[in-house]
């Protein structure tokens, strides 16, 4: 089991949650989340050295999945939330975390049956 985390831009949620039911992903978290890379949240044409440090506004997505749903679930978010062809600084990353368990609130079922 895998927990990945992928970090985006909010204009891209809509194809990356149509990318992830074509592979058959239907469960996922979506957090509002703000945050900046290596442009410190600064446009690469206004960058002075004088800029205040702005926080930019991304969605976090949050998808617990079995292990054969890993490459599937990485792939469609690649693909659906990268900005055109080569992409843009600020599409995003993904994080895949270990899973040690799930536990299903309701039922108490654990593991990979309570994804």
């Amino acid at each position: 089991m895998k927990f990945i985390i992928a970090v985006i831009q909010p204009h891209r949620l809509d194809a990356v949650k149509e990318a992830l039911t074509e592979v058959e992903v239907f469960r996922l978290t979506v957090v509002d989340c703000q945050g900046f890379g290596r442009q410190k949240g600064r446009a690469a044409t206004q960058r002075t050295a004088d800029d205040e440090i702005h926080l930019v506004r991304k969605v976090q997505l949050q998808i617990a999945v079995n292990d054969e749903f890993v490459e599937p679930t990485i792939s469609a978010i690649l693909l659906a939330a990268k900005t055109g062809d080569k992409g843009q600084i600020g599409d995003g990353k993904v994080f895949v975390l270990p899973m040690d368990d799930c536990i299903r609130i309701r039922t108490g079922e654990r593991g990979a049956d309570a994804i």
